[in-house]
């Protein structure tokens, strides 16, 4: 099991930027696949962007590609999801997960560990 916590959420303006923060411990995570998801209200949760540990490959939705970028930092074990140009409809709460195997993925039953979510909110 992987303990995963974000930080980072908050109120930002339209087209202002926010950076997520989700340190993770209890493993080594060479293997590992890390993935954001967000969960607005009332909708299912939905796959953002993912970036495999060890090389750094990553993914995004298409809904974000371009505005967010998503990194580790291995020293300390900390995955990130910088925000640009973030719009109303990106108001959610923003989870981080992590899949204990390589091939990436955009499915979130694919992500065994969760973390508790960060509220992110975009004002028109």
């Amino acid at each position: 099991q992987v303990q995963l916590v974000e930080s980072g959420g908050g109120l930002v303006q339209a087209g202002g930027s926010l950076r997520l923060s989700c340190a993770a411990s209890g493993r080594t995570f060479s293997s590992y696949v890390m993935g954001w998801f967000r969960q607005a209200p009332g909708k299912e949760r939905v796959f953002v962007a993912a970036i495999r540990w060890t090389g750094g490959t990553t993914l995004y939705a298409d809904s974000v590609k371009g505005r967010f970028t998503i990194s580790r930092d291995n020293a300390k074990n900390t995955v990130y999801l910088q925000m640009n140009s973030l719009k109303p409809e990106d108001t959610a709460v923003y989870y981080c997960a992590a899949r204990p195997w390589t091939p990436m993925s955009r499915v979130k039953n694919d992500y065994r560990d969760w973390g508790q979510g960060t509220q992110v909110t975009v004002s028109s």
